[in-house]
């Protein structure tokens, strides 16, 4: 067997993997070995030599030869090969580390799992504006190394259903056995429900948890579609049971009622993980209730934060704000590791940021599509904590959100608007490393000064663009305090930007006597804009409150 057939059939056995190098030798060296050691050391003066060097071994007479020049290791090489006193010889290869990456032809589109700073596909309102920012994603790579998932972790995709025959996710799909191995018709395993094989439509009250709308399969996607299958994109987590669970309809929408029999199921089908990427509605104690049911058996509920720009301080989005333990509400990030613009927040109610703009992943019908939303960032929480529980083994819950907080990468774009102050790092998270946080400011430093009373007209008029700037010269950070505020919620709002014009806070509804979101540095401006339907009372600021 010569040199390139021997290559062939590594190639061949490595087809499920890409290699990240070619193969490649020392420049003028050969590995030798000799019948004996004997024959060896008659060696040591042939020509063209620079180096010939016994390898210090015990299973055989090496030596590791260097020529002077590559014709000259030709010559050597024939040399050898034709002496009896030689066994064999060989080029001294140079190896490198193995780096696992699937190779499912759209893999280099998902920059949410490898942000290459210019890999993001254009999405239905075009790419972000700003260059990306190579390594700004999940660390799926290095995760991988550790663990690509296992099908004993269950994940529920509480949505708009999920087609489970797609050909990037059938493969990773729970199947309830007694279901699809029994009668149609009959509740097989006797949970109350009948041919629930992949999951169940609490939205059509049936056994056949089909996506007609397309959400729910690309956030399974995004969780579980298959490695290495020569197949579209690759899930967060190779491996991995998804549960579709269908409560909101093929148009999108659903009902409480609905919600928490879907919850109840999955928690009574014993899920590690349920994935929520859907809101509205108020606070609803019947929804909370199954939550709280779901956290005491261990499951985790990872929601999304909502897409309305608001900061969920002011403006609770539920279910991400209810403030039960397993909740872990997610922000969406874009590919220039910064929250995308549509994202809500809230340093006292959003935990963690994922990527969630111009996300790549699978649609019903063998189909793939770019979505945006904190939508497509639950799903990469999801994941992520399906490798935790994976590689880690069943997590208490509480610990378990803690450190995957405590892992993310923090980042100022990040820092003032959620709780961990980060995006999440798949790699850190499962090594349980915790991240540098800058000190934060503390309640008690806070001062307050009194300033020239900024207010709009009252009621305010349509179309209003009013910008205005405050500063407080040496101070470390800065806020202003704002008397009353009452706005057409989601339509009229009260910027907060940084001294380089980033946004940290947008307000809007009804609140009174509030702080906004601070600011680093000592200047901060106030961006008040309306449009052109309803107009209410307005806002008045009239106090600016800072640490020095």
């Amino acid at each position: 067997m010569n040199f390139k057939t021997l290559v062939s059939i590594f190639v061949l056995l490595s087809t499920n993997f890409l290699l990240a190098y070619d193969v490649k030798t020392v420049d003028s060296e050969l590995i030798v070995k000799f019948k004996s050691s004997k024959a060896l050391r008659n060696k040591l003066k042939m020509p063209n030599i620079l180096q010939f060097r016994e390898l210090n071994v015990d299973f055989g007479a090496f030596a590791l030869v260097k020529a002077k020049s590559q014709k000259g290791l030709n010559e050597i090489e024939a040399s050898l090969k034709s002496d009896p006193s030689v066994d064999y010889v060989e080029p001294n290869y140079i190896y490198h580390k193995v780096s696992y990456r699937p190779n499912d032809p759209m893999f280099n589109q998902l920059w949410g799992l490898l942000n290459g700073g210019n890999n993001e596909p254009a999405g239905r309102g075009g790419n972000t504006q700003t260059p990306g920012v190579k390594g700004s994603d999940v660390s799926a790579l290095k995760a991988w190394k550790l663990t690509k998932g296992a099908r004993t972790i269950k994940i529920a995709v509480i949505d708009t259903g999920v087609d489970y025959n797609h050909e990037d996710l059938k493969n990773n799909m729970w199947v309830n056995t007694l279901e699809a191995n029994g009668k149609e018709g009959v509740d097989d395993d006797q949970n109350g429900f009948v041919d629930d094989i992949y999951g169940y439509d609490f939205s059509n009250k049936d056994g056949d948890p089909m996506d007609g709308n397309g959400h729910g399969t690309h956030c399974a996607g995004t969780i579980g579609a298959e490695h290495n299958n020569a197949l579209g994109v690759a899930g967060v987590m190779g491996d991995v049971s998804i549960m579709a669970i269908k409560f909101l309809s093929d148009a999108g929408s659903g009902s409480t009622a609905d919600a928490i029999e879907s919850i109840n199921y999955a928690s009574k089908m014993n899920v590690d993980i349920m994935s929520n990427s859907w809101g509205g509605g108020g606070h609803s104690k019947a929804l909370e209730e199954a939550i709280k049911d779901a956290n005491d058996k261990g499951i985790f509920f990872i929601a999304a934060a909502g897409n309305s720009g608001e900061n969920n301080n002011n403006t609770p989005h539920y279910p991400s704000s209810y403030e039960v333990e397993n909740v872990i509400s997610v922000a969406a990030h874009n590919f220039s590791d910064d929250l995308a613009e549509f994202s809500c927040y809230g340093s006292k109610s959003v935990h963690v940021a994922a990527p969630g703009k111009n996300i790549l992943s699978t649609t019903p019908n063998n189909q793939y599509a770019v979505y945006s939303g904190t939508s497509m960032a639950t799903p990469h929480v999801a994941g992520v904590v399906g490798l935790y529980l994976a590689h880690n083994g069943q997590s208490e819950v509480l610990a378990t959100k803690k450190m995957l907080m405590d892992s993310a990468v923090y980042n100022d774009n990040y820092g003032r608007k959620i709780i961990s102050g980060g995006r999440v790092d798949a790699y850190h998270f499962l090594m349980n490393q915790k991240m540098p946080r800058p000190q934060r400011p503390k309640p008690e430093d806070w001062k307050k000064i009194d300033i020239q009373t900024f207010e709009s007209d009252h009621p305010y008029k349509a179309s209003r663009n009013v910008i205005k700037t405050f500063k407080k010269t040496g101070a470390k950070f800065i806020r202003v305090r704002i008397k009353k505020l009452d706005l057409e919620p989601g339509f009229d709002f009260l910027h907060v930007l940084d001294a380089k014009g980033r946004p940290v806070d947008s307000l809007t509804g009804k609140l009174d006597d509030i702080a906004s979101e601070y600011v680093v540095g000592d200047e901060l401006t106030i961006k008040f804009k309306t449009d052109e339907t309803v107009q209410r009372w307005g806002f008045l600021i009239e106090q600016l409150e800072y640490i020095d």
